[in-house]
């Protein structure tokens, strides 16, 4: 196996050594700079859908989502302009809108990524800027192992990677298009009448409440 070679980059003002090909989000993370995220799985082709992690780049007229930049040698890199937190605070602000909130009676209360965003953030999870538009799902409790709570979804994608493409179950998928997107089971069939069965990986990458293992 061919082994990449070591470039060296700046992120906020750290050295930081990390290997050639490495997305920006997880050389940060590596070296105990935190950057807020949702859908990123290392090691997986991103596909920058939480648009959190945006960071600055020197020579760059935009930010760029680190989940998806490689580290590149002589990379300068910012994580904590003004700019960089408006926009962030923005995309949070505009997830919590579609967001129930309900942390007391949550099973992920306090291992939950938003809590832990919205601290880094110094935001509160209840948003005022834009229009609360919540759904009604109903929750799935069908089977044994797992239940499915579509209104706690924040459509990280984590859940149906877990299931097509690590375990290559299909029992679920994303389903509508636009503000309508959810997470679903081919034609909302119930969690137990799916293939689904019980491996609960995809609980153990939910960065919220909306996937949870019953024990």
């Amino acid at each position: 196996m061919a082994v990449r070679k070591k470039v060296n980059i700046i992120i906020d003002g750290k050295a930081v050594q990390t290997r050639q090909g490495q997305k920006l989000l997880f050389a940060a993370l590596d070296a105990g700079i935190y950057i807020p995220n949702l859908c990123a799985i290392r090691n997986v082709e991103p596909h920058a859908g939480c648009r959190l992690c945006l960071v600055e780049i020197d020579g760059r007229s935009e930010p760029a989502t680190a989940c998806t930049e490689e580290a590149a040698d002589g990379m300068i890199v910012r994580t904590d302009t003004p700019h960089v937190r408006r926009l962030q605070r923005t995309a949070f602000d505009l997830l919590m809108a579609s967001h129930i909130i309900e942390c007391n009676n949550c099973p992920k209360h306090g291992r939950c990524e938003l809590h832990r965003i919205a601290a880094f953030l110094k935001v509160s999870l209840k948003t005022h800027r834009f229009r609360k538009k919540t759904h009604n799902y109903p929750i799935d409790d069908s089977h044994p192992d797992i239940t499915l709570d579509r209104n706690k979804c924040v459509i990280c994608g984590k859940c149906v990677w877990a299931c097509n493409e690590k375990r290559n179950i299909g029992a679920l998928n994303y389903a509508f298009r636009s503000d309508r997107t959810i997470i679903d089971t081919f034609c909302s069939e119930r969690l137990v009448d799916t293939p689904c069965d019980g491996c609960a990986l995809c609980a153990e990458l939910c960065p919220v409440g909306a996937i949870i293992r019953k024990d």
